[in-house]
């Protein structure tokens, strides 16, 4: 076996070679400024434009409702920072909503607008991590103007019922005075769903490059033409206007190359599913275990398992010891030891929560490194449990 077998795509991705490959010239030969009017300027430009054609394709939407971004926690910002700006220059009392299991991406500007006086909403999801479109109903209000619900959960890997969601704020906007603009955070959707806009029926959605195989430190949002939109950052008017900054030009190029290298890569989707499946199977025999979250509607390459007795960091560590690579919730909060407020919204108890471990695959997992790890996940926990103070 390897020395270091990965199973945390979830929290980011190798960079595919052939991403690497398109991207290498734009670091060195084509270094250009795109805003530069000379040669070197407008290659990089056109280069820009290529990737935005492919992210556009893939979206079914239009070239200029792209806009390009240092990162998805970035883009979530400008959704909901840039939306309600614009509405309250409007002379608009906003109500918004969100859910209580979406990435800090989303929760923490919600609880800073909350802060800054405008009105929110935190829905709360089922058991089994699905926010029903019978709780979105009960939260609207007369001045909601911004509903932000993920499109699959990047710790749990739970489905929300977008399109369904979509085409009912679609039916309500008709009848209403003031339009529901919907986002969708779509980060952990973009390799095994279907995000044609046209179908989920949002008005924005968020999507990261290191989660595709592309380059860490770029991400976009897609603003649906009319959506009403005030930058968050400002400088020389780049992107429209609305994300000032010198373009990441290989990484816009890299995001681009990803995208279109997973129309290549869907095939794969099934084997991954079948891992997954296998993993829960072998996992679930372990005594005192519990899977998170629906296995019908989850990411095909996404487990998480909650097992008594055992402390996730712990449990972490021992596997890393063995060169194994998991996760025990979100990346991005993963040196803090609190309880995952995922696992807490789902019901778990903090002890429950502390329990858990997230294994997710992706385009480079091979069956032999599943196999190792269903071998090498008993004893650890066996160990474990005898040392343990629960």
């Amino acid at each position: 076996m390897p020395k270091q077998i990965y199973l945390d795509y979830a929290a980011t991705t190798p960079t595919d070679p052939e991403v690497l490959k398109t991207m290498m010239p734009y670091f060195k030969k084509e270094f250009g400024n795109p805003s530069s009017l000379h040669r070197f300027g407008q290659i990089a430009l056109v280069a820009i434009d290529e990737a935005r054609r492919k992210v556009a394709k893939f979206l079914n939407c239009q070239e200029d409702e792209i806009v390009f971004t240092g990162s998805a926690t970035e883009a979530n910002n400008l959704a909901i920072f840039g939306v309600t700006k614009a509405l309250k220059k409007k002379g608009i009392k906003p109500h918004i909503i969100t859910s209580k299991i979406e990435h800090h991406a989303v929760l923490h500007p919600f609880e800073e607008s909350e802060k800054q006086g405008i009105e929110v909403s935190f829905i709360a999801p089922n058991k089994e991590g699905i926010i029903k479109l019978e709780s979105v109903k009960k939260a609207i209000k007369e001045n909601t103007v911004f509903v932000s619900l993920m499109y699959a959960n990047n710790e749990i890997g739970t489905i929300q019922p977008i399109e369904e969601i979509g085409q009912f704020l679609a039916k309500i906007n008709k009848e209403r005075k003031q339009r529901i603009y919907f986002h969708t955070d779509a980060v952990q959707a973009i390799n095994y769903l279907d995000c044609n806009i046209k179908e989920l029926g949002v008005d924005l959605l968020t999507l990261s490059a290191h989660k595709i195989y592309g380059p860490k430190g770029v991400g976009a949002l897609f603003i649906k033409k009319g959506t009403p939109i005030k930058p968050i950052i400002y400088g020389g008017g780049h992107e429209f206007g609305l994300r000032s900054g010198t373009e990441n030009v290989a990484g816009i190029v890299g995001l681009g190359k990803a995208i279109e290298l997973g129309e290549k890569y869907k095939n794969d989707i099934e084997r991954i599913k079948k891992l997954r499946d296998k993993i829960i199977e072998k996992v679930l025999k372990i005594p005192n275990t519990r899977l998170n979250g629906l296995k019908e509607k989850r990411l095909p390459n996404n487990v998480n398992i909650s097992i008594s007795g055992v402390e996730g960091e712990s449990l972490m560590i021992a596997l890393d010891q063995q060169g194994i690579a998991v996760s025990t919730g979100s990346a991005c909060s993963s040196r803090e030891l609190k309880p995952s407020h995922v696992l807490l919204a789902i019901g778990l108890s903090p002890k429950e929560a502390h329990g858990s471990l997230r294994i997710t695959l992706g385009r480079f997992t091979t069956e032999e490194e599943v196999d190792y790890f269903l071998k090498v996940l008993p004893n650890v926990v066996k160990r474990l449990r005898e040392i343990s103070p629960f």
